[in-house]
């Protein structure tokens, strides 16, 4: 008799049909437009991990059957111990004790062969007839469940499969995005004006103000005018997209394959954002990065002080930033470059950078956040007022499309899963970056 508790299987079959009912009610909520599913980032990732916990708790009620069954096997005579019992005699349990009788008496005896009345009841048995292991004096003994297992590297027949799962790769948490506050927008094309030559009093004619006295002589004084200069800007709505073939059998075999699938391409994405962000050139469907716009001040650290680190050399970016009258809101830096940074240490051996190594700290320097990421080029950094100095603008935020409309990919029951994102970057006050550039 199985010892396994059956409201436990009671219980995984109310979850699966949660989880199933769930995975309705988002399928039902799925567009087609033009032979094109639409679906949001967030109905996917609540379907694919529906779809995931749906395998795993089927998994689980096939795993504890297959269990049952294996004790229930386990449990019955071994066929050659019975033959021998047979003719032997089985020492089977009665009311005083334990008899000796033959299998054949045993069957006589039993309350399904009575059940015929000597034939008066047909030649049919109600039920067959069974012999308890239990009542029996020990001749019997388990099967060893151990017998059949596979040896060697190659998987056997016994027992279930469980397929473990795919290890991807991990993912860039920090982003330049992040040094941005979000805003979206409905247009095609962002304008915007650039003020130029509006710098600090006391320098150039652009900045006029200055103390003025109430009379002049006999007449009243005139005021100084300041000259602002504005120049016209338009930042385009550019689109990042890549897409991937996959068989329909396979991603409906492999939920979780579709799922890495769209994660996979919707990272891809953020990395070319990324990159769009800093090295961008502007030319055909390009943004213009800011390391490309002209007017971003430039910091060289070989022909600074001599004896400044790199740290020094932010901090005296960050200067430039202030004197522009921005301030700086985030450090942008290559993984080497900040590395070097955290590991500088002063003529005692200890390090400037005041992180708790053993908690973790917030990547930041001169009281400023630091993204550290390969799309910046090492030996270069970036300081300067993100969000006002340049605004990121959406205008579709990433989305994962699925359809069949693509070449033959009908007739050959593979579909094409496209990511797509449309955005644009307008560097209002170039002045407020730095470009710095490391020795």
């Amino acid at each position: 008799m199985s010892t396994i508790d059956p409201s436990r299987e009671r219980e995984l079959q109310s979850a699966l049909e949660a989880k199933m009912a769930e995975n309705r009610s988002i399928a039902d909520s799925f567009r087609v437009e033009d032979g094109v599913t639409i679906v949001s980032t967030e109905q996917k990732s609540a379907f694919d991990q529906n779809m995931r916990d749906i395998k795993e708790i089927k998994s689980l009620i096939a795993g504890l059957q297959d269990l049952r069954s294996v004790e229930d096997w386990q449990s019955q005579p071994m066929t050659d111990s019975v033959a021998a019992a047979a003719a032997a005699g089985l020492s089977i349990k009665s009311a005083g004790g334990y008899r000796t009788a033959s299998l054949g008496e045993l069957f006589v005896e039993s309350d399904e062969f009575k059940s015929l009345q000597g034939g008066k009841a047909g030649a049919n048995m109600v039920a067959p007839f069974t012999l308890n292991t239990g009542d029996l004096a020990g001749t019997f003994s388990k099967k060893d469940v151990y017998a059949a297992l596979p040896s060697g590297d190659r998987p056997g027949n016994f027992g279930t499969r469980e397929r473990d799962p795919i290890v991807i790769p991990p993912t860039r948490t920090r982003r330049i995005r992040d040094l941005f506050p979000a805003r979206t927008t409905t247009a095609a094309v962002i304008e915007y004006f650039r003020m130029l030559g509006f710098t600090t009093p006391g320098t150039t004619a652009s900045n006029a103000a200055s103390p003025v006295a109430e009379r002049s002589g006999n007449a009243f004084a005139l005021k100084p005018q300041s000259s602002m200069q504005f120049e016209g800007h338009q930042a385009p709505i550019r689109t990042l997209a890549h897409w991937e073939a996959a068989h329909r059998n396979v991603l409906a075999d492999e939920p979780q394959l579709r799922s890495i699938i769209d994660n996979e391409l919707l990272y891809g994405l953020r990395l070319q954002e990324d990159y769009q962000i800093l090295q961008g050139d502007g030319t055909g469907e390009n943004l213009l990065g800011i390391l490309n716009t002209s007017g971003v001040q430039q910091y060289d650290h070989t022909a600074a002080i001599a004896s400044d680190n790199y740290g020094d050399a932010i901090r005296r970016a960050a200067t430039a930033s202030f004197l522009a009258y921005y301030e700086p809101t985030g450090v942008v830096v290559h993984p080497n470059d900040w590395e070097k940074i955290e590991l500088t240490k002063n003529t005692q051996g200890s390090y400037l950078m005041a992180v708790s190594m053993q908690v973790g700290a917030e990547a930041r320097i001169w009281r400023l956040p630091v993204i550290d990421t390969p799309a910046m080029p090492e030996g270069t950094g970036l300081v300067g007022a993100f969000g006002t100095g340049a605004q990121l603008y959406d205008r579709e935020q990433a989305t994962i499309r699925i359809s069949e409309q693509h070449a033959d990919f009908f007739v050959r029951n593979a579909v094409v899963i496209l990511a797509e994102q449309r955005l644009a970057l307008a560097t209002k006050r170039p002045e407020s970056f730095v470009q710095v550039t490391f020795a």
